[in-house]
This record gives C-alpha cells, structure tokens and sequence, in this order.
C-alpha cells in the first residue's frame, strides 16, 4: 500500500534557500557591519579632530592644557560608545532581518505543500497567523521531531531576541530573561547588583559569535527537514490547524449542495 507524501523539501529548492540566506549573511557582513571594524581608530581621530577645532579656542595665560585633553579625550569617549552602540543597533536589525526571512519562507513552504492535498483558504492564514509554539507543535505533529534539536532552541533564542529589539519591554523580554539570559549584556559583570531581574531591553546585545551562532541554526534547519513527510508519520495534529482543516472541508461541502 502506497503512503501518501504530505510535504517534500525539493533538493535544489533547499540549496537555494541555504544559498540565499548565507548570501544575505555575507553581503549584510560586507556591506554594513564591515564599518564599525575599526571603531577605536575613529574614535581617537575623533579626540584629535576635538583638538584641532578648539586649538584656536586656547590661551595659554587662561586654560589649562590638561583641561583641554580631558574634554578631548570625552568627546572620543563619547564618540566610541555611539559608534558601539550604533553597531549593535545595526546587528540586532541585520538578525531581525534574517529571522524574518526565514520565519516567512518556512510558512511560506508549509502552506504550499498543503495545498497540494488540500483545498481551502483557511487552513493557510492559520499557518501564516499562527506563533512560533504553534509552528514548532506542528511540525511535531506531522512526524519531524525538532523540539529537542539544540538548532531549533537557538532559533527559539533569535525569536526572542527580535521581539525585543521590536518591542522592548512586554513578555518576550521576560521569557529571555528566564531561558536565554546570556543576551542581556551585564553593565556591572557579575556584581552583587547585576541580576538579570534588573536589566530590560536597552541591554539586549547579539555579539558577533551569537550572530554566527542564529545564522548557523538556520542553515542547520534547512538541511534538516525531511525530503519527504509522509502521511503515515501523522500523529494527531494541533486543535487550531484541525479545526482550519475542517472549516474549509464543510466549506466546500455546502458549496457543492448550493
């Protein structure tokens, strides 16, 4: 008896999202984080620029040389940490930008190789509407168990990080500070008064080895989707995408009565 394939990932269809996400990675590498390579350098070009500017601003019979230097010096401070932090802005939006994609082009999937079998349109804005849980849980169901894979934690890790780089304070931020804490950077490194409970969403930081980190769980996930999902390996599917399934079948039944 022949079993029925309800999903397949296509070969040259996987190499090509694999291949269109590490090109995003590099290009996103090159052509924007590529520019807070030499912060540090900027930074006292900054303190010298200070010092050429207010050159002519300095009487020796009034001003204190020293006074001088130390105001140069905090404007190459104070440049050094907008450029820190505008680096970290711009990573944080690069992983946005990577998760999303990826978030789309897995539903995206999803809803077409359900259309092959299945007629309707709702059963397809569930798909699109539904949370990460609620994704996770069907793959779960349809036989791919993936809720386990340290890939997959990490991508729960990304999620979380990008909703509250999106949102700030709300839920997000309080499920990060309980599983994934390590993105909330530490002002006081270790202190007695450095607990996570205390930090918020102006700490969330992503490094360059955490960036790597999300963008190899994505490329893990890729090569880990089954070439072919077969009805056999259905196990009960979640209440919200059986109840969508129906909606659309007793759709289709009344309008062949009409």
């Amino acid at each position: 008896m022949s079993d029925y394939v309800l999903f397949q990932m296509w070969g040259p269809f996987r190499q090509s999202l694999i291949a269109g996400h590490l090109f995003y990675v590099e290009q996103a590498r090159k052509r924007l984080l590529s520019q807070f390579e030499d912060i540090e350098v900027e930074a006292d070009k900054a303190t010298e620029d200070w010092l050429q500017r207010s050159s002519g601003r300095f009487d020796p019979d009034r001003h204190d040389p020293g006074d001088f230097y130390e105001a140069a010096n905090d404007a190459g401070i104070e440049f050094y940490t907008l450029l820190s932090e505008m680096r970290d802005q711009t990573r944080l939006s690069v992983v946005a930008g990577m998760f999303h994609e990826w978030d789309k082009q897995l539903r995206d999937w999803l809803v077409r190789e359900i259309q092959h079998w299945h007629r309707g349109d709702a059963a397809a804005l569930k798909v699109w509407s539904a949370d990460f849980a609620q994704i996770a849980e069907l793959l779960e169901s349809i036989g791919w168990p993936i809720g386990g894979a340290d890939h997959f934690q990490m991508l729960d890790a990304c999620r979380l990080v990008v909703n509250v780089y999106k949102h700030g304070k709300g839920k997000s931020l309080e499920d990060l500070k309980q599983k994934y804490p390590k993105y909330l950077d530490d002002p006081f490194c270790g202190a007695a008064f450095s607990s996570v409970e205390y930090r918020d969403h102006t700490h969330l930081r992503v490094s360059e080895e955490q960036f790597q980190a999300f963008s190899d769980a994505i490329v893990t996930f890729w090569q880990a989707v089954p070439e072919n999902i077969f009805e056999s390996k259905v196990n009960d599917v979640p209440d919200w995408f059986g109840k969508a399934i129906l909606k659309d079948r007793t759709g289709h039944k009344q309008a062949s009565k009409q």
